[in-house]
């Protein structure tokens, strides 16, 4: 069987990051991607689909750090559906993109333009210490995520493995 997801597209808002107990990240952002074509009428139709990704452990941080609204990126990974019941008791479902890869496509935010995700990452960033030494620390429930430097440039890929 395959599932796999190969998306790219601008981001809508800045990446949300939390963190567990264990201190595991986890980000969440949307992408959009768009198509347009010609109707029988002659005339052009434009479409966009919005896309929810989530992304683990140090390729969260790495997300939430190094991209934010508009930003241009390509994903990879793997659909999954999660249900829960609402304060209603209604099931309630949504269907999100489980990235293993992140490639930030366009240049890097600069120095000075900080965001909520920024500021958030920093400061646990600096309670923990250095992140790469408690990365060994895999107490988050998916031990099989893994990630790679904190410190990217333009076009340099991030990806966690699965």
């Amino acid at each position: 069987m395959l599932n796999k997801v190969m998306l790219m597209g601008r981001l809508g808002k800045d990446p949300e990051i939390k963190y567990l107990a264990s201190g595991a990240a986890i980000a969440t952002f949307n992408i959009v991607t768009d198509e347009s074509w010609i109707d029988r009428n002659g005339q052009r139709v434009d479409h966009a689909e919005w896309h929810r990704i989530i992304t683990f452990q140090r390729l969260a941080e790495n997300c939430a750090h190094h991209i934010g609204k508009g930003s241009l990126v390509y994903v990879e990974g793997s659909l999954q559906t999660r249900k829960w019941v609402d304060q209603n008791g209604q099931n309630r479902y949504v269907t999100e993109v489980k990235a293993q890869k992140v490639l930030f496509l366009d240049r890097r935010r600069p120095e000075n333009q900080q965001n909520a995700s920024d500021s958030e990452w920093q400061s646990r960033h600096q309670e923990r210490g250095d992140y790469e030494a408690s990365a060994d620390n895999n107490s988050y429930n998916d031990t099989r995520v893994q990630g790679s430097d904190v410190n990217l440039g333009p076009g340099e890929v991030e990806e966690a493995s699965f």
